[in-house]
């Protein structure tokens, strides 16, 4: 818990002090980013703790998990955001633990999809009611008045990131 506090505290330090006030845009993303680091680190504490797992893992599974007919690779690679080479590797290790296959449909063998296993979803289900209680757990202290403003502002901020970007955007 000390090293994540010590990471929120690194980046948001850079912009402290005088100067820092006049630095709104950057203080904002500072926070938002010391943030998300903190949360995700303890998530991914949490699910190797309880479950063995990591959080690429967590996320190929999730995506596996809202489409029941599989997804191809390269499709997995794009909506968790992971190198193609990546997505193979974390869909072997799942399908060597036997939380995924592999298929390809009508014996295309350029095609490949991989699916949940029956235990793929269980685990999954299960690892999803853990994450959304740790979510829960995190955000205690804040009012659930204040997580749906926050989920709005913070839209505003993703949308006009979005609306500037130099390169491909993603949602």
């Amino acid at each position: 818990m000390v090293e994540a506090e010590a990471i929120n505290v690194d980046l948001e330090i850079i912009v402290q002090g005088a100067q820092g006030r006049s630095k709104p845009e950057l203080r904002l993303w500072l926070r938002m980013l010391s943030t998300t680091k903190l949360i995700s680190q303890e998530i991914r504490r949490r699910l190797r703790a309880e479950f063995g797992a990591t959080l690429p893992q967590f996320d190929l599974m999730a995506q596996l998990y809202r489409e029941k007919d599989g997804l191809r690779l390269g499709e997995l690679s794009k909506r968790t955001m992971v190198t193609n080479g990546n997505v193979t590797g974390l869909v072997e290790r799942l399908e060597a633990d036997g939380y995924v296959q592999r298929v390809t449909p009508d014996g295309d063998r350029r095609v490949t999809v991989a699916k949940l296993t029956e235990a793929g979803m269980t685990l999954f289900a299960a690892m999803a009611t853990a994450h959304e209680g740790w979510l829960q757990d995190m955000m205690a202290d804040v009012d659930p008045r204040m997580v749906s403003a926050l989920w709005s502002e913070i839209g505003t901020v993703k949308t006009s990131a979005n609306n500037h970007l130099s390169g491909a955007a993603f949602e």
